[in-house]
């Protein structure tokens, strides 16, 4: 699926892709492709390798050229513009330090390659080093700094020339889990500071659930859906969505005359309204948070979904707890919930129902 707005040269979009692709040779890398990017929009583009999303970064760059299509920032047709004249910040995933050079002359860098005046170096160069919170290490070496401070001097370069777009290629993939949820909320702030337009590149989901305004989401060259997190998450447009962002519980069948559908074992569950024909065949989704594990015996609330079955693992994953359910009509079924001490968690083997309601159900394009 493309974008429905088709952007003109004229529009107030800090980025505007046009018909935008990259074919090398009989390979598609990018198919023709429509993107806005707002001005101060936090975006990022997600997928999985070889989904066309640092293709797409490269095309904005200019580090690639287009087979075709155009390509407008803030308004101006850069398409054929090179890299170093369309004044893109860069934060990569490996630093890009100059292991020679102190952290003052590695932020500096950009500066004194645009013959700015010492005394302005300075001045941004100290600006840039409080906002990643590293003034006091101006004289130390990239050897010297952890890699949460390396990715900071990186950030620090990047802004001190005041770009207009920041664009982040898997900036975090080399940090561990809370060094980067650490980054990730320093990104955040930073954004909000500066006010900047910020095109981030990952395949981490929850990294694009926590810190964008709109996500990308890519597959095979495309874009798959585009929108807000809470849309990719509680309105996923297929399969590939569903599945890619968090995880689903997946239930097929096929509309009867009474407007349920009926699923394996020849059971029928009402499902969300939308003129369904009978016939017609239908893929739905139900988060695991969702999914409710209630005794054998407990009543179950009117309009409820039930299936009995026995518990077959269980997970614990600190404050959540993965329950997987073996139904008796075959179909296996994940829940989700607060975990609570070891003796209070669902054991394995043991008889329960499942519950959910139909307004938690989603259907998804097949």
């Amino acid at each position: 699926m493309q974008d429905e707005t088709v952007p003109g040269p004229h529009t107030a979009h800090a980025i505007a892709l046009t018909g935008i692709s990259k074919m090398y040779g009989l390979v598609t890398a990018l198919h023709p492709t429509d993107l806005s990017v707002d001005m101060g929009e936090f975006l990022t583009l997600l997928g999985p390798s070889g989904s066309g999303k640092t293709t797409l970064l490269n095309l904005i760059a200019g580090a690639i050229g287009p087979t075709t299509g155009t390509i407008f920032l803030d308004g101006r047709d850069i398409t054929q513009m090179p890299p170093r004249e369309r004044g893109i910040g860069m934060v990569f995933q490996n630093y890009a330090l100059m292991p020679h050079m102190t952290v003052f002359d590695n932020v500096a860098y950009p500066l004194r390659a645009r013959r700015q005046p010492a005394s302005t170096i300075r001045a941004k160069v100290a600006e840039a080093l409080e906002r990643v919170g590293l003034r006091g290490f101006e004289d130390r070496k990239p050897r010297q700094l952890s890699g949460g401070q390396q990715q900071r001097v990186g950030i620090a370069r990047c802004i001190v020339y005041s770009p207009s777009i920041i664009m982040m290629d898997e900036p975090l993939g080399a940090l561990d889990k809370n060094l980067r949820e650490q980054m990730q909320s320093e990104i955040k702030r930073l954004h909000r500071e500066l006010g900047t337009t910020i095109i981030y590149v990952t395949h981490d989901q929850e990294e694009a659930l926590n810190m964008s305004d709109r996500i990308c989401l890519m597959s095979a060259g495309q874009i798959t859906q585009l929108g807000t997190p809470d849309e990719l998450y509680f309105q996923p447009r297929d399969r590939f969505v569903a599945e890619f962002i968090g995880e689903s519980n997946l239930i097929s069948g096929r509309m009867n005359s009474n407007g349920q559908l009926v699923i394996a074992g020849n059971r029928s569950i009402p499902v969300p309204a939308g003129g369904w024909t009978e016939g017609a065949e239908l893929l739905v989704m139900v988060r695991p948070e969702r999914v409710r594990i209630c005794d054998i015996d407990e009543p179950v609330k009117e309009g409820s979904n039930v299936l009995s079955g026995e518990i077959g693992t269980t997970s614990f994953v600190g404050g959540m707890t993965r329950v997987t359910i073996q139904t008796e009509i075959g179909l296996n079924m994940t829940a989700k919930m607060v975990s609570g001490r070891a003796a209070s968690r669902p054991q394995a083997g043991a008889r329960v129902r499942v519950c959910w309601s139909s307004s938690d159900m989603v259907v998804l394009e097949t």
